[in-house]
């Protein structure tokens, strides 16, 4: 049946012309004879000759379809003797495999590439577009990826640590659900083995009720440099100060101080929810200093219990008057003490 080509470079047969020159850049830098010595080399010499000889050929589209036809014995069929051969009319071409090294110089530049490993540069990230309750304002944020630079002697590429940032975002945007898009640059290794920069931009969906500390992650979007895979990209989501509730996992809490008569009358509590309802709660109940009154599901979604949310948590400061007048005791005795005789 002859080699299969695509399984010597790790690729489908559907596999895209990117698909083969990444492929092939990191099997030829795991493989090549310099990266080898000692006892691995001879190994890694026929290993480097079937990589270079697979790429040559399916990277070449005459090539790849003759080879996808009559397999590599139709590929390298010899038209001495007897002239050109054909199978169902279809004239198979000569094919010897070009130099290994010469494929490996053609495709980086240079047939020495290891001796330029210099470390990569930072990522650099901003929001883009405005999320449902709006962006960064086109603040430009900077982090460092730990991409760590590979010896000479190192035969297998490595992946970097994830390179992670905060993504600052409001309770509302928690709450009812947000879709940040973040601008991001970082450097590429071109097919020739030299860096570039590459800009895209990434979509991130933030869920309802997601807490502080969840990680949305992006596969291999982190900085690359040669002999090393890219590096993870990951969004740790932090939450912003609210001016009036605090999260406490799926609860929300609020502190609001009330008067010493309305503490002992009753009065009625409006609240401002954060999808923007108007929330009135009337409070009948006597409150005492650290008194706490629960408003069920009106705190944060729970995420993967559709339509389940936490309470609502209203924890009360009773403010005492500084002074009473004669008459105020006087009054104030008369009342509770005519309850405390019913009692």
């Amino acid at each position: 049946m002859g080699t299969d080509y695509y399984n010597v470079l790790k690729v489908n047969r559907n596999a895209t012309e990117e698909d083969l020159k990444k492929s092939y850049r990191r099997l030829a830098m795991k493989w090549h004879p310099d990266k080898n010595p000692g006892d691995v080399k001879k190994e890694a010499e026929a290993k480097f000759k079937k990589i270079s000889e697979a790429y040559e050929v399916l990277s070449d589209p005459q090539k790849r379809a003759i080879y996808d036809q009559y397999g590599e014995e139709g590929l390298k069929a010899s038209a001495d003797g007897g002239g050109s051969t054909s199978t169902n009319g279809a004239a198979k071409q000569r094919f010897n495999p070009r130099n290994a090294e010469d494929v490996f110089a053609e495709f980086f530049g240079s047939s020495k590439p290891f001796e330029n490993m210099g470390r990569a540069k930072s990522m650099r990230f901003q929001t883009e577009g405005a999320g449902t309750f709006g962006g960064f304002g086109g603040n430009e944020n900077k982090f460092r990826s730990y991409n760590e630079s590979i010896g000479t002697s190192s035969s297998q590429a490595r992946k970097p640590p994830p390179v992670e940032t905060k993504l600052p975002c409001s309770l509302e945007e928690l709450y009812a659900g947000s879709t940040r898009k973040m601008k991001i640059s970082r450097n590429v290794v071109k097919p020739n083995g030299q860096l570039g920069t590459e800009s895209e931009i990434l979509t991130i969906d933030i869920k309802p009720g997601w807490k502080k500390g969840t990680k949305i992650t992006f596969p291999d979007k982190g900085n690359e440099q040669p002999n090393q895979l890219p590096a993870d990209l990951v969004f740790v989501i932090d939450e912003k100060p609210h001016d009036l509730y605090t999260r406490e996992s799926n609860d929300l809490l609020v502190h609001r101080k009330i008067d010493l008569v309305d503490a002992l009358a009753g009065t009625t509590v409006n609240l401002k929810t954060l999808d923007g309802r108007d929330l009135v709660i009337k409070l009948t109940d006597v409150v005492t200093p650290g008194y706490e009154l629960v408003i069920a599901k009106e705190g944060m979604p729970i995420v993967k219990e559709n339509g389940r949310r936490g309470n609502l948590r209203i924890k009360f400061d009773v403010n005492f008057p500084k002074r009473l007048s004669s008459e105020q005791r006087h009054s104030i005795r008369k009342v509770l003490g005519g309850q405390h005789q019913q009692q």
